[in-house]
């Protein structure tokens, strides 16, 4: 699922192809935001992390959960 994610006081947003699926990464989040200090952990598909400050996102922006692939190829 594609995330984006806008930190205040940043013109560029961060870009992640989460394995997470979307009720996962709000319940993070919304955990996140009531800690003290709290971060937001999301791993991408090809197992990197990507840990923010909550106190400094701005907004979240969920994509789809599965996006139709592109091209010629097989199908699983």
């Amino acid at each position: 699922m594609e995330v984006k994610i806008g930190l205040a006081q940043l013109p560029r947003e961060i870009v992640i192809d989460a394995r997470e699926n979307a009720e996962d990464i709000i319940a993070q989040l919304r955990d996140a935001l009531t800690q003290d200090g709290g971060l937001l952990t999301l791993t991408d598909e090809k197992g990197r992390r990507v840990i923010v400050t909550a106190a400094r996102i701005g907004y979240l922006e969920l994509g789809q959960e599965h996006a139709r692939p592109v091209g010629f190829g097989t199908l699983a």
